[in-house]
């Protein structure tokens, strides 16, 4: 209690005042804010699949976790501890969405968000798959429309105020660093403000900075990606001005646990409340946001990051599991947090990708300084063998039927059988960076394109980010179900959710040689990452790993091998051709037929070679040529084998 005399001077002034009145104010409690944040939905509408706690939870133990009903009803039970809350994102919560979100134009991924309770997101890269203006649209609502005309799977509506319309996204979509050029004004709000009890938080939007470098250029034409560290620290005196003290940070953006191996020289096991401090990126170099965050004003008191779909706490006491299975592990609990511009170790969190996690954060506001003075994060598992949150959600299936809705308008077309394989190709990618589900995409891109009237085309390239996962495998939600198992076109358009069309062109085998020298990091306008691409069986490729290799001397060997690929099995029809020869171009002016998608074709990726390519030539969309080529390998016909030897595997080799 506060004691203030109200009337000092008055008693100085009168003698013979008897006495002072005493004004009595109470000092203001420190109070909790809980923030729920999650990213990388990708419109995940269903469950994406099992997961763990930790790495070191065996498979068969690991519950089915996400899909939208079950996110809203653990939300729901973390606002109801208490009504101080808000929740949030750190992007890519629409793009490279499942079937039953893609096929309606991502209309259901912002109706299960609304219902969710979202409050305020950040724009991730993905939310620039189909341009700006699509972006808009789904903030604002309306239907989706082509040359004046509806899409027919448009405004379905099933999570909307009425069916036959779209709402937009109730929540905002934050982009402090994305401006506009003619305008100069960011593309969305920067930031948003949500008041509690009278004191005022800001939570900050952030896009990757290198979003121009893996996405459609046509996506992001006309804007500028601004640095994220310099754009955060320019808007704290803004904010300040307006009585904020209290800042979060929503960034698409973020590291890897595990990349390092500890002391005792036994792995961090991926934990999803542990962190290996400073977080990595995945060949073990520091991750873009430990730089980030180590330029942060100090106003800044917690991170909530996203992109690289890991889940990790660095915050100031996390848990490290390290051991090489459940037995022998051992969780230890020490001070962690990434340092800022101060020093000050500031709390970051990420929750994997798809709905798989959720992070709650209690966070301790002082109403005086108006700022906050304790940040609690914890990860948790978003399971569905939860029975308090089955009953929830029995109780009231609002989101359930909104997905069970979309579920059954997608049904005829996500069930038809296009192919059988014999065994699992996922994307993960071996040490020479090569993966089994992307040697399919490229033969099949290959093969939509390999007819003179259609391109003519000898080689394909695809680029890895955009074979996405699990690949070509058996559903895990799918019981008692083995190999050869039968793909479904929602399988297949699980792994090519985007809707890019072929491009054939005609490259030297000198453009084939510098292409090749993109992939890797800062190497001729690359990124700070390799990026292995895809290629078909008509291509082998040998690269240099060694860490004296500079750029433009990394591929060592290419040969090209004339190869029919539009019939089962393959057919070699000429022979091999030798393009590199000791890092030497063999015939540098000789050109070839190259297929690549749009988004590599205008320079995704950082593969600025290919916009040099000549005789262009438009093709089908990815995901018909994937169906397509699965076509061969199913009604009668045989399976499709990833390990045959008609395949020509390996296709990369590392040395």
């Amino acid at each position: 209690m506060q004691v203030r005399l109200i009337c000092a001077s008055l008693a100085l002034a009168f003698s013979s005042f008897a006495g002072c009145a005493v004004a009595q104010t109470a000092t203001k409690a420190p109070f909790t804010v809980k923030i729920i944040g999650f990213n990388d939905y990708h419109g995940t509408l269903e469950t994406p699949g099992t997961f763990g706690v930790n790495t070191l939870v065996p498979t068969a133990s690991r519950p089915a976790v996400g899909g939208a009903e079950f996110m809203a009803a653990y939300v729901a039970r973390m606002k109801a501890t208490n009504p101080l809350n808000v929740v949030v994102g750190a992007g890519d919560f629409i793009g490279a969405s499942p079937l039953i979100s893609a096929l309606f134009f991502d209309e259901p991924s912002v109706e299960t968000l609304n219902k969710i309770g979202v409050e305020f997101n950040a724009v991730g890269n993905h939310e620039f798959d189909k341009g700006k203006d699509e972006l808009k649209r789904l903030q604002n609502g309306g239907c989706k429309t082509t040359n004046g005309v509806q899409e027919v799977n448009s405004c379905k509506g099933f999570g909307s105020a009425t069916q036959g319309t779209f709402d937009g996204a109730k929540f905002k979509w934050l982009s402090a660093n994305v401006v506009e050029n003619a305008t100069g004004k960011t593309l969305l709000p920067a930031y948003g403000i949500k008041t509690f009890n009278g004191v005022k938080v800001a939570f900050i939007g952030m896009t990757l900075k290198g979003t121009p470098g893996i996405v459609t250029p046509t996506g992001v034409a006309g804007l500028t990606f601004q640095d994220e560290a310099d754009t955060v620290n320019a808007l704290v005196p803004r904010l300040r001005a307006q009585g904020v003290e209290s800042i979060v940070v929503l960034i698409h953006q973020g590291g890897f646990q595990n990349v390092v191996t500890g002391s005792t020289n036994q792995p961090i096991t991926s934990d999803i409340n542990g962190c290996t401090g400073d977080l990595k990126n995945v060949d073990g170099t520091d991750s873009d946001i430990r730089a980030i965050v180590k330029r942060l004003d100090n106003a800044v008191d917690l991170v909530i990051s996203g992109h690289t779909h890991s889940a990790y706490n660095c915050s100031a006491t996390t848990v490290d599991v390290r051991g090489t299975t459940l037995a022998n592990a051992v969780t230890t609990t020490r001070p962690t947090g990434m340092p800022n511009k101060a020093g000050r170790l500031v709390p970051v969190t990420s929750s994997s990708a798809f709905g798989r996690v959720l992070t709650e954060v209690d966070v301790t506001i002082d109403p005086t300084t108006r700022d906050i003075t304790a940040v609690s994060p914890r990860n948790v598992l978003v399971a569905q063998n939860d029975a308090a949150i089955n009953s929830a959600i029995t109780t009231d299936p609002t989101v359930k039927n909104v997905v069970a809705a979309y579920k059954s308008a997608v049904s005829p077309l996500a069930n038809a059988v296009v192919g059988t394989i014999t065994a699992g190709m996922t994307n993960s990618a071996n040490a020479a960076g090569e993966m089994e589900a992307g040697d399919l995409i490229a033969d099949a891109q290959l093969s939509a394109t390999q007819p003179v009237s259609l391109g003519g085309a000898q080689i394909a390239f695809m680029n890895a980010g955009g074979v996405r996962s699990p690949g070509f495998v058996v559903p895990t939600t799918t019981p008692a179900t083995t190999y050869p198992y039968n793909l479904t076109y929602a399988d297949a358009f699980t792994v090519q959710p985007f809707g890019n069309s072929l491009v054939t062109m005609t490259l030297t085998t000198q453009q084939i040689k510098d292409v090749l020298e993109q992939q890797f990091a800062n190497c001729n306008g690359q990124g700070t990452a390799n990026r292995i691409m895809q290629i078909s069986s008509s291509l082998k490729y040998t690269w240099d790993s060694a860490t004296t290799a500079t750029c433009g001397s990394r591929i060592t060997t290419v040969s090209y091998t004339p190869t029919d690929v539009t019939v089962v099995p393959p057919v070699v029809t000429g022979p091999t051709e030798m393009l590199v020869v000791g890092g030497v171009v063999q015939n540098p002016t000789k050109t070839y037929r190259v297929t690549v998608n749009n988004f590599m074709a205008t320079g995704g990726d950082g593969f600025g070679v290919f916009v040099g390519g000549t005789s262009v030539q438009g093709g089908a969309q990815d995901i018909d040529a994937l169906i397509s080529y699965l076509s061969l390998y199913k009604n009668g016909n045989v399976a499709y084998n990833p390990t045959a030897v008609e395949l020509a595997k390996p296709r990369i080799t590392r040395q």
